[in-house]
């Protein structure tokens, strides 16, 4: 077993990543295996070193150690360009010159009350031959189920409430997760579920630990892989870390942070028991 925790250094770790984090971390040191920590900070305006100071001091007063170096994507955003070029020959993708506000927020992890927007089609009838300077590019979903269509991907799930197959349907694609963007060009940009798939399969991860509102763009990483010809892990959504009222926390809920708990004196035991382990 081979497993991962990869943040993204743009705030401050909350009971939801210790949840994750140890998690993980107890699932592959339970069966004899390796964990590790990426970083995945390809958004490089949000993304901080203080963050990234803080989330591996964090991990270490919680108790958690990791195999090998830490790798993030920032030092290697250049070498996710073999895999769009495959997309490209395979004709998988087309430019799209949509608002920069609209493909920033594309590309970026999905934050707390986000909804993810089917994109309607705008650019969909445009060709690679005429992309143009700043023009984000999109995967053809339609072209990519169609090539699937004899072999549709099946991925292992496990979690707190499902064990066992998924398959993945055109219907569900299209309606779920639409011409998703991938990169754009001229500001060295790659979307972070992109990056996060192919280091995934780069670093022979066996089993993918994150939370259950990330399923849909966990498909949209199983067909990445799969028309890739990558390995797909299994893939493990764990509940969610809630506050009192019910909503997930987020970045931004300071007053969950692992940091505020260790100034307040807590163990790192207590934060175990606090997120149910």
């Amino acid at each position: 077993m081979r497993t991962r925790f990869a943040p993204s250094p743009t705030g401050p770790l909350h009971l939801g990543h210790a949840y994750s984090a140890i998690l993980a971390h107890d699932m592959a040191k339970t069966a004899g295996g390796q964990f590790l920590l990426r970083m995945e900070d390809t958004d490089l305006q949000r993304s901080k070193p203080e963050w990234d100071a803080q989330i591996i001091d964090d991990l270490t007063w919680l108790g958690l150690t990791w195999d090998g170096p830490v790798l993030r994507q920032s030092k290697q955003l250049r070498s996710y360009d073999t895999e769009l070029k495959t997309l490209e020959d395979m004709g998988l993708l087309y430019p799209c010159s949509c608002s920069r506000a609209d493909i920033r927020a594309a590309l970026s992890a999905p934050q707390e009350g986000q909804v993810h927007d089917i994109y309607p089609g705008t650019c969909k009838c445009r060709s690679m031959n005429n992309r143009q300077s700043g023009d984000a590019l999109r995967l053809h979903l339609d072209r990519a189920l169609d090539l699937l269509s004899d072999k549709m991907p099946v991925f292992t799930e496990t979690g707190d409430s499902f064990a066992g197959l998924n398959q993945i349907t055109a219907h569900n694609a299209l309606t779920d997760i639409g011409d998703v963007v991938l990169s754009r060009k001229g500001e060295d940009i790659i979307a972070y579920f992109l990056a996060s798939a192919i280091d995934d399969a780069r670093q022979n991860i066996t089993h993918t630990i994150r939370g259950k509102d990330l399923f849909d763009f966990t498909q949209i990483q199983v067909i990445l892989l799969t028309m890739l010809g990558l390995n797909v892990p299994v893939y493990h959504h764990h509940r969610l870390i809630r506050d009192e009222n019910g909503k997930r926390l987020a970045k931004r809920d300071d007053a969950r942070a692992i940091s505020k708990f260790r100034d307040e004196g807590a163990t790192p035991q207590d934060i175990r028991k606090m997120v149910g382990l």
